[in-house]
């Protein structure tokens, strides 16, 4: 494949290259790239706005890292925040800093897993900005949504008695991390071998190429659901939860036998050597939803294969608690994702 230098096609010729077929899907993008601002129209509607920074070497590692996959996941990540607070993306934002080690190719391979990841979704990317950095890669994504003002869900709202629940499974990020570090200090000491990924992706997924929870979302809006409080996995659950119970000024209990980790995630945390329960409990990067329901809506998430009660909501003074399979109570504390 020929390379072309960043050079030249110059800052402009870039933007041009990267944005000259976008399409929008949203009536209420008024205008988007090509001009100092873009313009919303929502009407009776409320703008919800995320942003994320991912930097080279501290959230991602471009010696396992797909640029493409790490384009789609920079979007994701940004999604998967304007869910938590049950609203529905419309926009997103895209800036970048980049060393000149990164050729023309190489930033147009990671606009492709941008725009995937918009015609997945159904956002469309209407601006950013692109600046030199003196080493690696820089990305930053601010995400807009809308919703309406009475369906928005914040951390804060859970009530003693409300029912604690997530989607998904735990864990699987992870131990797909662990697994792709080990093959990579292999990949170091051995540049002739090839990594051993065999059977491996659902958890090198998991790390690689998440996906936001847009299904539940929808799930809540078909079956009347209103969580009481919400957010995103993203730095572990423990870590997680202990913000939306300071937020919501409770405490909470979890019930370890109820924790959902795949079979795969059990058999590689087991290889490691690590507990499965931590793994699900401090491992980052899931990106599924933790939030907790009336009671009443309990009925209805039995509609969900994909939701599961982990526990309950307490009062404050009672702490925050692993209810343990074999019958002890043991304070959750936050040790969740650490991005190095």
């Amino acid at each position: 494949m020929s390379r072309t230098e960043l050079k030249d096609l110059g800052e402009f010729g870039l933007i041009d290259l990267l944005t000259k077929n976008i399409k929008h899907q949203n009536p209420s993008t008024l205008k988007g790239v090509g001009d100092d601002a873009a313009v919303l129209d929502h009407g009776k509607l409320k703008t919800v706005v995320s942003t994320d920074l991912l930097v080279e070497g501290i959230h991602f590692d471009l010696t396992y890292t797909p640029l493409k996959h790490l384009g789609y996941k920079s979007v994701v990540v940004n999604l998967s925040d304007i869910y938590a607070m049950n609203a529905q993306p419309k926009q997103i934002t895209v800036s970048l800093a980049i060393s000149n080690r990164f050729s023309v190719e190489a930033v147009h391979e990671l606009y492709e897993g941008i725009h995937l990841a918009c015609q997945v979704y159904g956002v469309d990317l209407i601006g950013g900005d692109t600046t030199s950095s003196i080493q690696g890669l820089t990305i930053s994504v601010t995400a807009l949504g809308e919703a309406e003002e009475q369906k928005i869900v914040y951390r804060k709202g859970a009530k003693k008695g409300d029912l604690l629940c997530v989607s998904g499974y735990l864990g699987g990020a992870y131990v797909g991390l662990q697994l792709l570090e080990r093959e990579k200090q292999i990949f170091m000491e051995h540049p002739n071998m090839q990594p051993d990924l065999e059977n491996k992706d659902y958890i090198v997924g998991r790390i690689l190429k998440p996906e936001a929870r847009k299904d539940i979302i929808d799930f809540f809006a078909k079956h009347s659901i209103l969580p009481t409080s919400m957010i995103d996995i993203s730095d572990g659950l423990s870590s997680d939860l202990i913000h939306l119970c300071m937020q919501s000024k409770v405490g909470a209990f979890v019930e370890e036998n109820a924790l959902p980790v795949a079979q795969e995630t059990t058999m590689k945390a087991l290889d490691f050597k690590l507990p499965p329960t931590t793994c699900a409990l401090n491992g980052g990067e899931d990106y599924e939803l933790l939030f907790t329901i009336h009671p009443d809506d309990a009925e209805k998430i039995k509609y969900s294969f994909d939701i599961r009660i982990i526990g309950e909501i307490t009062d404050a003074s009672d702490g925050i608690n692993l209810h343990t399979t074999g019958g002890n109570i043991k304070e959750l504390i936050a040790q969740g994702w650490q991005h190095h």
